[in-house]
């Protein structure tokens, strides 16, 4: 409505179709119809008060409504809303109504009716998390880059990021695997680097971490029990299909892959740890993050005293295994055979 105001005033003012579709208020024709149509109501009559909004709508009447077709999937709505419910994808919905249904209508059909079912779903909505200094770190792992292991092959490096979640300063080291050993090395390093320990830290149901995920009662690693039992924090797992819990790590290994790994060349694993430390410090840890708005390294100074202290001693974070013992009572731990004759320091 405020276009035809626009328009009519213009037109009023002496402009022509030409200078009005250059101001892109609408197209010359239109701008004519329109025109005409004022002419008739005697609407460009500069002595005559401009019309109301209403008498303008009335006089352009309702709008004209595309022709609505039924689509031939109809009849299947309430299986395809349940099928989008379960997430199923498109092409595999498409499939199943060709495999079960018989059905020999376009993927394109398909589709439409789709877009038209997640039209009526109501919106997903979350809710912020605001977490106090040292109060939660979040923890997460991301694809690296590809390196000559030391066995001469190449091999994808995985990234452990821990991101504290107030002031969002960050640990990041590279790794080769993400074996529960690798898991408590990086967590004891993490924790220096910090040289400090939040009083909980987020995870989600990793292997190396949680050996049952479960909502309300996960089962944890035995030796990653002994690590948080040793450090002083809380284990917070992730219910399952929750990612958003620890939203704040994941966009950190985001950001973390879309803005330090490109357009990088790295040695060694080594070589792209020692990268990754300076960028955290001198580029990511001095932006001005775009939640909190000012830089994690200047919010980490705030946070760092409210962080719990180191233990004295380290605390051990030897592993878990559980072995078979042989027909000729000897046992296989990576590869390595021992008997009851010989004291192994891993054997409990």
């Amino acid at each position: 409505m405020h276009h035809y105001r626009q328009a009519l005033l213009r037109m009023r003012q002496g402009e022509s179709d030409r200078e009005i579709a250059a101001a892109r208020l609408m197209g010359r024709r239109k701008a004519a119809q329109w025109r005409e149509l004022a002419t008739a109501r005697g609407w460009l009559n500069v002595q005559q008060p401009l019309p109301d909004d209403e008498d303008i709508a009335t006089a352009l009447g309702e709008p004209r409504r595309a022709s609505t077709t039924i689509s031939t999937l109809e009849p299947h709505r309430a299986l395809l809303s349940a099928w989008v419910e379960q997430g199923v994808s498109g092409a595999a919905i498409h499939a199943a109504l060709k495999r079960q249904h018989a059905w020999a209508g376009s993927y394109s059909a398909v589709r439409r009716l789709l877009a038209d079912i997640r039209a009526h779903l109501p919106p997903e909505t979350t809710c912020r998390l605001d977490f106090e200094p040292g109060e939660a770190a979040q923890v997460d792992f991301g694809a690296g880059p590809t390196l000559i292991h030391p066995d001469g092959l190449p091999r994808r490096t995985w990234a452990f990021v821990m991101t504290l979640c107030h002031s969002r300063h960050q640990y990041v080291e590279f790794v080769w695997d993400q074996t529960v050993a690798t898991w408590l090395g990086c967590h004891r390093r993490a924790f220096e680097w910090f040289a400090g320990v939040p009083v909980r830290v987020i995870i989600d149901n990793a292997k190396c971490a949680i050996t049952r995920a479960c909502a309300q009662d996960p089962t944890v690693q035995r030796a990653y029990a002994e690590c948080a039992e040793g450090y002083g924090f809380k284990i917070d797992a992730c219910p399952p299909h929750d990612p958003q819990k620890k939203g704040i790590v994941e966009a950190g290994v985001k950001y973390l892959k879309g803005n330090f790994l490109p357009l990088r060349e790295f040695r060694d694993l080594a070589d792209l740890n020692a990268q990754a430390q300076a960028w955290v410090m001198q580029e990511a840890g001095v932006r001005c993050h775009g939640t909190t708005r000012r830089s994690p390294l200047e919010l980490f100074a705030l946070e760092q005293p409210l962080l719990q202290g180191l233990p004295a001693v380290a605390p051990d974070l030897g592993s878990w295994h559980r072995v078979s013992v042989h027909r000729d009572c000897h046992v296989q731990f990576e590869r390595v055979w021992a008997s009851n004759s010989i004291s192994w320091p891993w054997l409990g």
